[in-house]
């Protein structure tokens, strides 16, 4: 069974930055999209990022500028560099990939936490 990895999480201070980083245990066919999601405690599960296979990409408002996503095709995976850190980005962040039309695939989650 295809399982998503995550790795590139942990602790920072506010300012600070982190790359994410998600690949597959195995191969998989024709990705779509690919993204990242966060969930904070008390919050619900929001899209921080989400890039297509042609490269059209898409952000939470309160990332642009600071987060960046990118991906390799070739690799099965996608990135995610977080600059300017802020505690409000301090979330449980999983990747998804999607293949269309059923197919959807999620990480086991990676811990961000940014102190102030």
């Amino acid at each position: 069974q295809v399982q998503l990895v995550e790795s590139g999480g942990g602790l920072v201070q506010a300012g600070g930055s982190l790359r994410l980083s998600c690949s597959s245990s195995g191969t998989i066919f024709s990705i779509d999209a690919m993204g990242w999601y966060r969930h904070a405690p008390g919050e619900q599960r929001e899209l921080v990022a989400k890039i297509t296979r042609g490269g059209s990409k898409n952000y939470l408002d309160s990332v642009k500028g600071r987060f960046t996503i990118s991906r390799d095709n070739a690799k099965n995976t996608v990135y995610l560099q977080m600059n300017s850190l802020k505690p409000e980005d301090t979330a449980v962040y999983y990747c998804n990939m999607v293949v269309p039309p059923w197919e959807d695939y999620w990480g086991q989650g990676i811990q961000v936490t940014v102190s102030s």
